[in-house]
C-alpha cells in the first residue's frame, strides 16, 4: 500500500509498504517514541482496520512535520504519522457495532495516527460511523476539525451574547470558531488572517470585520481592533494560529477583565514569553485545550458530523486542494505556504 512518512523535519514522502495486520505492533522500524504524558494515549491498541479514502492536513501536522515542534517520534517516524483527520471504510473489525463496510470518520491521537496510510489501523474509540445523507463523504472529513472546536467551546464555555469576539487565524479551526461564536450570539466577530481567500470564507461564516494581517502587520491588526472597540479591546479572544507572535498579541487584543482561549498548537518547543505585566493588570483569564479524541463517547465529533450532514454548515469551500497520497510531500509544502495559492484545507486522497 501507499503510505506517507515523515522522514525528517520538513520532508514527507510516500513509500510502498505491506498492508498491515491488526496483530502488528508497528508499521515501521522507527526509533522509540519520545515519552510525554501530555500526548494522551499512545498505546497502539488497534481493533479496526480501515481502507482510507481521504485524509486532511491539520495545522498541528504542519507544526510537527515542517517545524519539528511537539514531535512524539524521532524521524524517520512511523508510517501514517501524524495523520489524525481521516475518512474511510472498515475492512476488518474486532469492535462491536463497527461492521465491515461501514464508512467512518477517524480521529486517532497523532502519536499513533495512521491517517496518511492507504490502510490505517485505529482503536474503535477513535472512529464513528458517518451519518446517512446527501452530503459528500469528502465534506464529512471536515468533522474532525469542527469537532475539536466544538470540544474546546464545550470544555471552556462562555456566554458571548452581545460581546465583541476576536478570532486570530482563519484556517479551518479559526473559521469554525467564527461560525460557532456568531451562531452563539456574539454581536461582533472580528477576524484576522494572512490569506484573502480565507477571509472571504470568514465573511460567509459570519465575520463582521476581516483584517488582512499580511497587509496590516501584527501592530496594524492590534491598532485596528482598538479603533473598532473605541480603545477598549475585545471581550473574548481566540488564538487559532499557534505562533509565538500571535500568542503574545492575544494579550494586547483583549479588554480589561476579558478572556483568552489559546487553541493553536504551539509551533515551537521553546518557551513562549508572555506579556504577563499586561496580562496581570488587565485581570485576564486564559485557557488552553487539548485532547478532544479522549472525550467520552466522541460527542463533539458526532455533533460535528450532524451539523455537516444536516447542511447547517457548508464546509464545501474549505476543500480547496486535494492531492494523491503519492504527492503528499507537495501537499505538505502547499499547506505550509498556502497564501499565494489561496489554499484553505489541503487533503490527500487514496485511490
Amino acid at each position: 500500500m501507499k503510505a506517507g512518512r515523515m522522514v525528517e523535519v520538513g520532508r514527507m514522502e510516500c513509500e510502498e509498504i505491506p498492508v498491515p495486520s491488526l496483530n502488528e505492533a508497528s508499521l515501521s522500524d522507527a526509533p522509540s517514541t519520545v515519552p510525554d504524558a501530555a500526548f494522551g494515549s499512545t498505546s497502539p491498541d488497534f481493533d479496526v482496520l480501515i481502507r482510507s479514502e481521504m485524509a486532511s492536513i491539520c495545522g498541528s501536522d504542519l507544526h510537527m512535520v515542517m517545524m519539528g515542534a511537539g514531535l512524539a517520534h524521532r524521524p524517520p517516524c512511523p508510517h501514517g504519522f501524524p495523520g489524525h483527520e481521516g475518512i474511510g471504510t472498515v475492512v476488518e473489525s474486532r469492535a462491536p457495532g463497527l461492521a465491515e463496510g461501514t464508512h467512518v470518520l477517524t480521529f486517532p491521537n497523532p502519536p499513533v495516527g495512521e491517517c496518511f496510510n492507504a490502510y490505517q489501523r485505529v482503536n474503535s474509540a477513535y472512529c464513528v460511523p458517518l451519518p446517512a445523507g446527501d452530503v459528500p463523504r469528502s465534506q464529512m472529513l471536515m468533522a474532525q476539525q469542527l469537532g475539536t472546536v466544538i470540544y474546546a467551546m464545550r470544555r471552556h464555555p462562555r456566554d458571548v451574547s452581545g460581546e465583541t469576539v476576536m478570532v486570530m487565524g482563519q484556517g479551518s479551526a479559526g473559521l469554525f470558531f467564527t461560525y460557532l461564536l456568531k451562531r452563539a450570539g456574539a454581536q461582533r466577530v472580528i477576524v484576522s488572517d494572512l490569506s484573502a481567500a480565507r477571509l472571504a470564507v470568514a465573511q460567509a461564516y459570519g465575520a463582521d470585520e476581516c483584517l488582512n494581517a499580511a497587509e496590516l502587520g501584527n501592530a496594524g491588526v492590534i491598532e485596528a481592533v482598538r479603533d473598532m472597540t473605541d480603545g477598549v479591546g475585545a471581550d473574548y479572544v481566540v488564538e487559532a494560529v499557534g505562533r509565538s507572535d500571535t500568542f503574545l498579541d492575544s494579550v494586547e487584543l483583549a479588554r480589561i477583565d476579558g478572556a483568552l482561549l489559546w487553541f493553536g498548537l504551539p509551533s515551537t518547543d521553546d518557551n513562549i514569553h508572555v506579556r504577563f505585566q499586561k496580562f496581570f493588570r488587565k485581570r485576564l483569564t486564559a485557557a488552553s485545550t487539548y485532547g478532544a479524541q479522549e472525550e467520552p463517547g466522541a460527542m463533539s465529533f458526532r455533533q460535528a458530523l450532524r451539523l455537516i450532514a444536516s447542511g447547517a454548515i457548508d464546509v464545501s469551500p474549505l476543500l480547496s486542494h486535494v492531492f494523491d497520497v503519492s504527492d503528499i510531500g507537495d501537499a505538505f509544502r502547499l499547506a505550509h505556504e498556502p497564501h499565494d495559492a489561496g489554499a484553505l484545507k489541503v487533503s490527500v486522497r487514496f485511490d
